[in-house]
């Protein structure tokens, strides 16, 4: 297998092994005429066994995104063939678009323009609520 290095653009790596397409298709990967690579299942001496995405394009990745799926992933930033940065994700206090309230009594069923917007309520458990009806995410 060859996948060539990355001149300017993301490696999003330690994704827990199969979630990897969940990033893929959220982050619209598929939609993009730029080199993406997907490993799944590497080995890894830390976690056994994850998926790593390599993009090979200067983007706009939506890491509030990335770090409600996984928050444990590393996000490394090539520019010039050169690894310049390496981002810790953590989970954002607030989510916009990436989640929908299932609550059918929400204003957000009814007025279809409003965003769907979610805070984190609990870190440990990872719990997310409805800015406007105070609906669990689920």
């Amino acid at each position: 297998m060859r996948i060539d290095a990355i001149k300017n653009g993301f490696v999003l790596d330690h994704i827990k092994a199969g979630e990897g397409m969940v990033i893929y298709d959220m982050l619209r990967l598929g939609d993009l005429d730029v080199p993406v690579a997907m490993i799944m299942n590497a080995v890894s001496s830390k976690m056994g066994r994850k998926d790593i995405i390599k993009i090979d394009a200067d983007i706009d990745v939506n890491l509030d995104a990335v770090g409600y799926i996984d928050p444990d992933i590393t996000v490394n930033v090539i520019r010039d063939g050169v690894l310049c940065e390496k981002k810790h994700l953590e989970l954002p206090e607030r989510v916009h678009g990436i989640i929908k309230c299932k609550n059918p009594r929400c204003i957000t069923s009814t007025e279809q323009e409003l965003p769907h917007v979610f805070r984190l309520t609990d870190r440990e458990k990872r719990i997310y609520r409805c800015i406007y009806c105070e609906a669990k995410a689920k």
